[in-house]
């Protein structure tokens, strides 16, 4: 039922996916109780439908919640743990607590550099959603560093015409353009080719959550 209400909440049939997983939460915690993987699981997965429906208060609320309690039953390095405050993360970069935003999604990124490496998907979400939370705070180099660190990893790993590399590279040439600079010329027909608009477009919450939702427990 907890895969069905994610494919819902996909399909932006954002009520119906809600009313799932809080039917799912309640049964789970009734027959494995609070702390099981499962509950943990199901609890990030209605977090980030309430966060589809700009419900980021009881969002903030549950994440906080799930994320102290996989930190004291699976640990800090936990993938689940790394997962939640991804997510815990990007709630917070939703509602402007930027400070606190910035500080988990950096200690999120060094965690998975360390434990997954510098390549695994994981990773490279933790530095793309790093760049662009600090692209709204006007932290422009860094964040250039770090879009440029992702497009050229996305390149390698999923190939330029995959839509997340794409996406990487419409938010980096708008963040060059934005500050008059511009991209190199293989780039730069990458991107006309991909139709971006060299507009800095609000990081889509799909891309945002890449490599977040399907997490296992080990």
């Amino acid at each position: 039922m907890n895969n069905l209400a994610l494919v819902l909440d996909s399909q932006g049939k954002y009520v119906e996916a809600e009313s799932m997983l809080r039917q799912t939460l309640a049964t789970s915690e009734k027959v494995l109780g609070v702390d099981h993987p499962d509950t943990l699981t199901t609890m990030n997965s209605l977090a980030l439908v309430l966060d589809s429906q700009g419900k980021y208060v009881e969002a903030e609320s549950m994440l906080r919640q799930t994320l102290a309690t996989t930190e004291k039953v699976l640990g800090v390095d936990h993938l689940e743990t790394l997962t939640t405050m991804s997510n815990l993360a990007g709630v917070l970069d939703s509602q402007g607590k930027y400070a606190e935003s910035e500080s988990m999604h950096r200690q999120t990124l060094a965690t998975r550099e360390k434990v997954l490496g510098v390549d695994h998907p994981s990773t490279l979400t933790s530095v793309y959603c790093l760049a662009y939370l600090l692209a709204e705070q006007h932290y422009y180099a860094e964040s250039v560093d770090l879009y440029k660190r992702a497009y050229a990893r996305y390149s390698s790993i999923l190939g330029e015409d995959h839509p997340t590399t794409r996406a990487c590279l419409e938010h980096y040439s708008a963040l060059l353009a934005s500050r008059e600079h511009s991209l190199p010329s293989t780039e730069q027909a990458i991107c006309a080719e991909s139709g971006a608009s060299g507009k800095i477009s609000k990081l889509s919450r799909a891309l945002r959550k890449l490599g977040n939702r399907n997490s296992k427990f080990s």
